[in-house]
Parts: structure tokens; C-alpha cells; sequence
């Protein structure tokens, strides 16, 4: 089955911080669904220095078509110097899920 969904990942200093990203974007139309995965724990290189910090892992599910609009949305309102943003591309899908998605952000 081919797809054009995608799953971006970012991660976000606090839940409050989540849900208004996420919530920004669902308004957006930029992402379908957003799944806020409190009490991640990332350890990092910043600046020279390890880092260790609590975040909330985001899974946003979106549609190829929207991933430049996506990165330019998040880069304007993540609070992150350097936010994480990957896109892990969907190898397949429930059907009426992906339909529900394409719908979603594409119409």
C-alpha cells in the first residue's frame, strides 16, 4: 500500500507547551492528530556540554503534501533555540485511518 502520511516528532519542554503547539497546528490544518507522550527524559550534547532534560515527546500526524508548511509553522511558534523536528516516513496504514488523515490536512 503506498502513503503519503507522515509522522513528525518533536519534543517540547512542558505539556502546556505541547498542547499549545499541537492545538496551533490541528488550527492550522497542518496536522491531522497530535500525541503528547509526557515524561520523556532526552540527554544531549548543547553547546558543548551534556544535557539532561524532561520533555514531552509530540507525534504529529500529517500528510507529505503539508511537511514544508508543517517545519515552517514550528520553527515560528516552538519555544526551542534549535527544535527537534523529524519526519519518520508511514510505510502503511489502517485504511479508513489514512483516509481520516489525507482528509484532515489535505480536504
Amino acid at each position: 500500500m503506498s502513503t503519503t502520511a507522515v509522522v513528525a516528532l518533536t519534543t517540547l519542554a512542558s505539556e502546556a507547551d505541547a498542547r499549545a503547539l499541537v492545538t496551533a497546528l490541528l488550527g492550522d490544518r497542518l496536522i491531522a492528530c497530535g500525541t503528547l507522550l509526557p515524561g520523556g527524559r532526552s540527554l544531549y550534547r548543547w553547546q558543548g556540554k551534556m544535557t539532561e532534560e524532561s520533555e514531552v515527546v509530540v507525534l504529529l500526524k500529517t500528510d507529505r503534501s503539508k511537511w514544508d508548511a508543517l517545519c515552517g509553522a514550528v520553527r515560528q511558534r516552538h519555544p526551542y533555540e534549535v527544535p527537534e523536528l523529524l519526519a519518520l516516513p508511514v510505510e502503511g496504514g489502517l485504511d479508513p485511518y489514512l483516509s481520516w488523515l489525507a482528509q484532515e490536512v489535505v480536504g
